[in-house]
């Protein structure tokens, strides 16, 4: 067997332990193991051990690691750690081992089957598998449940296992021999066993593996051949009912081409009908599981012939009606969720005018889902009497309980589109109505009985919220008065105040409901209630972003209100107040901006400064930085509209100038503290992003905290600034002055220079949150001034850092970075079109630059990327990663088939054969000499596989990496 370089010794015992390790508490010691563990797996010694572990009388649990073991090492390494010649031994051996596992334990039998199938898969010259397999198990009972698991999985695996050795082609002559050429065999196999016995026919297995051979055969042969009636029998058995239910399922599936299927359609449709008796029968016998599958059998046909209840209503209508059952007989809410997929199909039909007639036809089922959805909406009753605790201390049951009305609230919500807005918010008045008919008059403050039955109507009209347009004349207009009419109740006003929010902009619609729902809402901040505070505080930001110019007049009662209350809030809370607050704020006359902007912010600066000067610990500090929010919220929403015209001061600007200095203060005094200074940064960046070209009075103080800040502290957060300032202010911006954009380009070199004195002082493992930061940086860079940074003499260094910082390993530096080097190949490969301010000779003149540089650079980024995609990289990287080896391609073809080949050889011995890298570069020349974007495009993928391949079975050595170590870039500017 070929070795995976310098290979450790893995003794039986040792292993054995380290099994015995992860059954223990420690943690530490958990850890080594699992290291020792997974080196062991990759290792050649693990062919033999794992065997000799299955054949000795070790533990269950020791037996299943040996089989994944092995399951691994025939998927991964069989090709390279294996001769040829030794296959068929390999086949022997879990043969052998499938005999003596006939009886179980399942899992181990399991697995070891799965092993022989991926081993099937890829013994290309073995072309009797079914057969052997059966013979080699022999006729013994015990052996059926053996054969019936490998038949089971093969399919799986075939279509759905990882495909590592084979070619397409390959892979595609193995399915055709092991599953379309077996299928016959295969079916009259399963029939001969349905029919040995009664066991044999109520024998879930059975039916788990037709479930898996539906794909492979075509479903006329299982519907008029005898297994049909043994499925629908297995109904009747406790036993298989779930197998068989699951088995009708998948045969349903696989006839959603309705046309194509009509004549099998016909045959299952009346056998599934008969079961709807059984939906009241598991019920009563509270058999929740059976209930479910069945559920999921009538939902499944549902969604599959959808098209046949659009077309053919009265005979599938029956079918639509088992469904509801299902759903209306749910008290305990355990299987309508099974249903709400159908629902949701069956709706995108019928809102179509072809399907009108079904959609009248149908209209009073989905009004008895509403009620049904009504119903299931209600809170429990408190068993314990503890209205405070519902779910008898059951977090998991409220939790899941809360989740699940929001399902049904997309249901509503697709009922809504069926029946119409206006009789589903009827359904949600009547509701209404008949609670305050019933218990109104009992209601008091301490009691409001029933109130379960109030508050599912008003969650479902939240719900549907979505649905209703602004100019809905006939229920909100009654519905509206009633809301705010609402008992004393916690819940109750937390459901009130939640569909106020949601309707403000039918509100805004229809301002003679404003005040009265606007006053309910602020009177709700007199509550302790922690739900109704922050469910008001997000009503009142609505109110103020959709109502603002409704508001404007009570800007300074709102004022007043704002100041009262903000500092009894939790900061969520604070900050949606201070947006609603600022949305009414930005809508007034600009003659009166700066004023309301002192009296809205001045307390805020105020306790901006007092918070500073007691943040002594780190509690105070994240107070400070919490409270810096505050007034971002001002800074970006309060713009003054229309702009100020030239030499006049805008009103906004001339109030930020005046706290600048303040919050330069506490950004210079805070400068170890990151939170405050990413709160200080984005205050600025989204100051930028809003104010736009009215920020140029404050640019120059900015751009030098900026540089002051980030020489100081080498944090990220300053160079988010100096990103959103680029952008703004770049060439081909109206309105910007040349001479400004010069400025703003020179501080961008400047931040640049000294990013890169730190990346060559310092190691990318030192600064990973930088890196991060200064490649988005210079994205935007190479975005908004290519004319200015392609020529200029930082673009050939900043490119070789990029290069070397791809020996990270955390996703997001190397993804910002990966998705800089994209941008700048793009520039060689496929560059942008000429526009006014790119000429088409300066274009070409740029991606010259561009082509020179890769010429120059391009080996030791595909060492780098290579090594990283096969070694290093985390996985959601690869796709980057394969797309700049993908451009490379396409620029410089021979240049980078060659690096690619050189690169691959300096892999450790043992790691790869030279037979596998020259499968690879030839078809990579094959795609490239195909003179098809398409088939180029293959090469990313081809690339993906090969990595994921080797990754699977490197052993990373503890010495480093070897020639495809990174090396340390170095700066002298």
């Amino acid at each position: 067997m070929a070795t995976n370089g310098a290979q450790q010794a893995f003794a039986l015992a040792d292993v054995l332990q380290a099994m015995l390790t992860m059954r223990g508490g420690d943690s530490d010691k958990k850890g080594r193991a699992t290291k020792y563990l997974g080196e062991f797996q990759k290792s050649t010694a693990a062919w033999a051990e794992s065997i000799n572990i299955l054949k000795s009388a070790a533990d269950p649990t020791d037996k299943l690691f040996a089989a994944t073991t092995l399951k691994g090492k025939i998927t991964f390494d069989i090709q390279s750690q294996v001769p040829p010649s030794e296959i068929i031994t390999v086949r022997n051996q879990l043969l052998e081992l499938l005999q003596l596992y006939a009886p179980g334990p399942k899992p181990i039998r399991v697995q070891l089957c799965v092993c022989l199938a991926i081993l099937a898969i890829q013994m290309k010259d073995w072309k009797d598998v079914l057969p052997v397999v059966v013979s080699s198990l022999g006729s013994q009972v015990e052996s059926h449940a053996c054969i019936l698991d490998f038949l089971r999985v093969l399919p799986e695996e075939v279509t759905e296992g990882r495909k590592i050795t084979l070619t397409e082609e390959e892979l595609n002559q193995r399915t055709t021999e092991l599953l379309q050429d077996n299928a016959p065999q295969v079916v009259q196999l399963l029939i001969n066993y349905a029919q040995s016995s009664p066991e044999a026919a109520t024998n879930p297995q059975l039916y788990e593996c037709v479930t898996s051979w539906l794909r492979e055969v075509p479903i006329n042969d299982i519907v008029n051949s005898p297994l049909l009636n043994f499925i629908f029998g297995a109904l009747d058995t406790d036993n298989s009912m779930q197998a068989a239910a699951e088995c009708i399922s998948t045969i349903v599936k696989e006839t959603r081409d309705f046309d194509e299927n009509i004549d099998i359609i016909q045959v299952l449709l009346p056998r599934i009908l008969a079961l709807r008796p059984k939906i009241r029968k598991f019920v009563e016998e509270e058999d929740v599981d059976s209930y479910k599958s069945l559920t999921r059998l009538f939902a499944e046909a549902g969604i599959a012939w959808v098209v046949g209840i659009g077309r053919e209503t009265s005979h599938f209508r029956p079918l639509v009606e088992a469904i509801l059952e299902c759903a209306a007989r749910d008290k305990d809410r355990d299987v309508i969720d099974n249903t709400f997929d159908f629902w949701y199909e069956l709706k995108q039909y019928l809102v179509l005018d072809r399907y009108i007639q079904a959609r009248v036809e149908l209209v009073d089922i989905f009004s008895k889902l509403v009620d049904v959805l009504l119903q299931h909406l209600q809170f429990p009753e408190a068993e314990s009497g503890n209205e405070k605790d519902l779910f008898d201390g059951d977090r998991e049951a409220e939790e899941k309980f809360r989740e699940f009305r929001h399902q049904m609230g997309d249901t509503l919500k697709d009922s809504c589109e069926v029946l119409g807005v206006t009789e589903c918010l009827t359904k949600v008045l009547d509701a209404i109505k008949q609670w305050m008919q019933k218990y109104a008059s009992m209601a008091t403050d301490i009691d409001v009985p029933h109130w379960q039955k109030l508050e599912a109507p008003l969650f479902a009209m939240r719900a549907m919220g979505r649905m209703v347009d602004r100019d809905e004349n006939i229920v909100l207009p009654q519905l509206m008065p009633l809301l705010v009419q609402m008992p004393s109740h916690e819940k109750l006003r937390f459901a009130t105040i939640m569909v106020l929010g949601r309707y403000t902009e039918w509100t805004a619609e229809h301002h003679e409901f404003l005040m009265p729902q606007f006053n309910y809402i602020v009177s709700s901040f007199g509550t302790n209630s922690k739900e109704i505070l922050q469910a008001a505080s997000m009503a009142l930001k609505y109110f103020c972003a959709d109502c603002k110019h409704l508001l404007s007049e009570q800007v300074l009662p709102l004022q007043q209100f704002y100041e009262q209350v903000l500092d009894k809030l939790p900061a969520i809370s604070q900050e949606e107040i201070t947006e609603g607050a600022a949305n009414v704020v930005s809508v007034q006359p600009k003659g009166e901006l700066y004023k309301l902007l002192k009296l809205f912010c001045e307390p805020l600066v105020h306790r901006l400064m007092v918070k500073a000067n007691n943040a002594v610990d780190h509690n105070g500090k994240l107070a400070l930085a919490d409270h810096l929010q505050l007034i971002t919220t001002f800074a970006h929403i309060v713009i003054t509209i229309p702009p100020a015209e030239k030499g006049e001061d805008d009103p906004a600007i001339k109030y930020w100038q005046e706290v600048f200095p303040i919050l330069a203060k506490v950004l210079t005094n805070f400068l170890d503290f990151t939170p405050i200074c990413e709160r200080v940064c984005r205050c600025w960046r989204l100051m930028v992003i809003a104010h736009r070209g009215a920020m140029a009075p404050i640019l120059p103080a900015m751009a030098n905290e900026l540089a002051n800040g980030f020489a100081n502290s080498r944090q990220g957060c300053f160079l988010w600034v100096t990103g959103a300032i680029l952008r703004e202010f770049s060439d081909d911006r109206e309105h910007v002055d040349a001479a400004m954009t010069e400025d703003i380009y020179a501080f961008f070199e400047a931040q640049a220079t000294n990013v890169l004195r730190f990346l060559s002082n310092l190691t990318p493992q030192e600064l990973p949150d930088v890196t991060e930061d200064f490649y988005r940086l210079v994205v935007d860079g190479l975005l908004y001034y290519p004319q200015k940074f392609i020529p200029s003499p930082l673009f050939a260094p900043i490119f070789e850092a990029a290069v070397s910082v791809l020996v990270l390993e955390q996703r997001e530096p190397l993804s910002a970075t990966l998705h800089y080097i994209r941008d700048v190949l793009a520039w060689g490969a496929r560059p942008p079109k000429p526009n006014e301010y790119l000429p088409q000779p300066i274009v070409e003149q740029l991606s010259n630059i561009v082509k020179a540089l890769m010429v120059a650079q391009s080996e030791v980024l595909v060492k780098r990327i290579l090594a990283g995609m096969m070694i290093t990289f985390p996985s959601d990287c690869f796709a980057d990663a394969s797309g700049a080896l993908l451009t490379l391609f396409e620029m410089l073809p021979d240049q980078t088939v060659a690096q690619v080949n050189s690169t691959l050889r300096l892999l450790p011995t043992g790691t790869i054969t030279s037979v596998e890298v020259d499968r690879l570069i030839i078809k990579i020349k094959d795609r490239l000499n195909a003179n098809d974007t398409g088939d180029v495009r293959q090469i990313r993928s081809l690339m993906q596989d090969f990595t994921n391949t080797y990754r699977r079975r490197y052993i990373a050595p503890r010495d480093g990496l070897g020639q495809l170590e990174g090396s340390r870039f170095r700066f002298d500017g």
